[in-house]
């Protein structure tokens, strides 16, 4: 049996309790999860490691959008085609019709609203860096003869959310990055047990796992889901809880750090 340890977004702007966007329980999901990683090293053949890698003007920042008094909006704010048409917040680029685009593809697939987060894993800051505790344990994991792990970075594309580990919420052909990874996902099936904890469960964690469903559903049945390495945004406790119930119903496994492989 080949066993592969997939984490989404273990960074420290959500995994430390000073992050800018810290995840209720973050801390000590990946210490258990540094644990569950040292205590089954010799039959974890892979680690793939997800990590948000975002600019200032992403379109979940503030720093994107100007409210009628010009001023940028509070952290979890959020903003509907209304919000736009209105003129309650626009774009601070002026490019009204890409966000009202953006925000009705959004609002027709009916999961999320358009939230404004906290500025968090900016691309080659502190925050966006692998927990320390965590990255830790996968070096030296690493120094076993033939186990290597990889980083696969997502978010770039300042115009679209990018929960989820295999494609944007709304992905742009003409931009490769927002597109469906079946790289990614190719490399995970050669497993035949997938183990997959991370942040937040509320949302980027159940969007991975969502965006196998349609296009890559035999990867569902080969997940054990860590749940107690993984927290929910505050406030999102039960944004995401039919994906799981759908993940349990096509054969994904639910257990804890304590498991022996």
């Amino acid at each position: 049996m080949k066993n592969a340890l997939f984490v989404i977004d273990p960074q420290n702007d959500f995994c430390e309790n000073t992050g800018s966007l810290y995840v209720p329980g973050a801390t000590g999901d990946m210490t258990r999860l540094a644990l569950f990683l040292k205590n089954n090293a010799a039959n974890i053949h892979n680690i793939i490691l997800t990590a948000d890698d975002h600019q200032p003007n992403d379109i979940s920042h503030p720093a994107f959008w100007r409210g009628k008094d010009g001023k940028q909006p509070a952290p979890f704010t959020t903003i509907t085609v209304k919000d736009v048409e209105n003129k309650t917040f626009v774009p601070a680029d002026g490019n009204v019709d890409r966000a009202v685009d953006y925000l009705q593809c959004l609002e027709n697939e009916g999961r999320y609203s358009h939230t404004i987060w906290p500025v968090h894993c900016l691309s080659g800051t502190y925050g966006a860096e692998i927990c320390k505790t965590l990255m830790d344990a996968v070096l030296e994991w690493a120094q076993q003869p033939g186990k290597y792990y990889s980083i696969v970075r997502k978010g770039a594309y300042p115009f679209t959310e990018h929960f989820g580990a295999f494609k944007a919420e709304v992905p742009n052909p003409d931009f490769p990055e927002t597109m469906f990874n079946y790289k990614l996902a190719d490399e995970l099936n050669k497993f035949d047990t997938i183990y997959l904890a991370g942040e937040a469960k509320s949302h980027c964690v159940a969007n991975t796992i969502s965006q196998l469903f349609d296009t890559v559903p035999q990867l569902v049945s080969k997940l054990v889901i860590l749940e107690d390495a993984m927290g929910c945004v505050a406030g999102f406790e039960h944004a995401a809880d039919n994906v799981y119930q759908i993940a349990k119903e096509r054969g994904a496994k639910f257990a804890d750090t304590s498991i022996t492989i």
